[in-house]
């Protein structure tokens, strides 16, 4: 609105006002580089960050797209992660099987684990839409348009590599699944195809719960459509298929996923906003893996705070160059978050051995005196099994200096 006009003049804006507002995606791309393509944030990484909420660098760089192994192998802490060209061929060739015949095998699969006695439907009784949109907003539209569709209808389809949008820390992050099965009484159910053995009806317990960690993502994703979607539930049980023994031939289990969700629903709530990080940032701060040296993007990584823990190693590609700084640090968190939660204030090892040695630290502080404790059973305990080992040296000892034939004891 103009000022009237017998109105004050107002006072001028500060110059900083006057530029346009940097958009967050304008900023994130800044913080990459903005020559270089942005890694999309899947599931696993989700999955990932709702295992380590508290860990600001993460969630900044994912959120930024920041390809995070060319990162750590700039920083000079590589991480031996990603498959081997033979075994993505080989789930490849594994999914392209379950999948073939429009999903006879996997429709068959699916009634019998979680059909209820409902009849495997036939070829033509599925509905296999096609999702191919311009960009990932429009493939999201068009998987959401697909699902509302097959609902209203009440007939079975099956979604292949559907795209599902998820709010995280106030950035969209898309999720593609590796099929969605819709039934005609409305429920959407998850299907996770992994290239790891079953063998007499059991995988690998790690490898089972980190699918069930993955799944747990789109099962969330899926929520969100489903809100908007009258009749539509989306099933917390998830189709894990997987090959059968040592062969090629599929087989499948349920895998409840309630209990991953409800962690995951949780922590990604406890993500702080990815703009509030980048505001925190410096100035100038960038990510920029083509335009900065090892030792600049040193520096940017330590801006951002991390929290470290050693499950890290086998879900982040910067956990190498974190360890090194937390070891170098002396930190405790290099002895995992059940230590440091134990310790309380004492942040570093030189700390933690001060108060238990009584050269630092408040007596009357329960985590102190813990230490202490502790510090005097393992002093005891050293102290005791010194007293038996000199007990049993000298009993050698006196055995190999007594007699060593029979004359001397008497004999002839």
């Amino acid at each position: 609105m103009s000022d009237s006009p017998g109105s004050a003049p107002a006072p001028a804006a500060p110059a900083s006002s006057t530029r346009p507002p940097t958009t967050l995606r304008r900023r994130l791309a800044e913080l990459r580089g903005p020559a270089l393509p942005a890694r999309p944030l899947d599931a696993r990484a989700l999955a990932a960050l709702a295992a380590n909420p508290g860990c600001r660098r993460r969630a900044l760089l994912d959120g930024a797209g920041v390809d995070k192994a060319a990162l750590a192998t700039a920083l000079g802490s590589p991480a031996p992660f990603g498959q081997s060209q033979f075994a993505f061929m080989r789930g490849n060739a594994f999914e392209a099987r379950v999948k073939a015949d429009g999903g006879t095998e996997l429709m068959r699969l699916l009634a019998d684990r979680l059909g209820e006695g409902v009849p495997v439907p036939g070829p033509d009784e599925v509905l296999v839409p096609d999702l191919a949109a311009a960009g990932p907003e429009g493939r999201t539209a068009r998987t959401a348009l697909a699902l509302r569709e097959a609902t209203e209808a009440g007939a079975w389809a099956l979604l292949d590599h559907p795209l599902l949008a998820l709010e995280v820390a106030g950035s969209p992050a898309y999720l593609e699944p590796d099929a969605v099965v819709v039934r005609p009484d409305g429920r959407w159910t998850v299907v996770e195809i992994k290239s790891f053995p079953m063998i007499d009806g059991s995988a690998d317990a790690a490898k089972v719960g980190a699918a069930a960690r993955q799944a747990a993502v789109y099962v969330l994703a899926l929520e969100r459509v489903a809100e908007l979607t009258r009749g539509a539930e989306v099933g917390h049980r998830v189709l894990l298929v997987c090959p059968k023994d040592f062969s090629n031939l599929p087989t499948a289990s349920v895998v409840d996923v309630r209990k991953q969700l409800s962690v995951t629903r949780r922590q990604l709530t406890r993500l702080a906003r990815i703009e509030d990080i980048a505001d925190s940032l410096p100035e100038g701060t960038t990510f920029d893996i083509g335009r900065r040296t090892g030792e600049e993007l040193a520096g940017a990584v330590e801006s951002v705070s991390a929290a470290y823990a050693p499950e890290c190693l086998a879900a982040c590609e910067l956990a190498f160059h974190c360890r090194s700084r937390a070891r170098a640090a002396d930190a405790v968190e290099a002895l995992g978050r059940s230590v440091r939660g134990e310790l309380g204030a004492l942040t570093t090892v030189p700390e933690v051995l001060a108060a238990a040695h009584g050269e630092a630290g408040d007596p009357a502080d329960p985590t102190v005196a813990a230490l202490r404790r502790a510090a005097a059973l393992r002093a005891q305990a050293l102290a005791f099994a010194g007293r038996a080992e000199e007990a049993l040296t000298g009993r050698l000892a006196g055995k190999s200096a007594g007699p060593v034939d029979g004359k001397a004891d008497g004999c002839h």
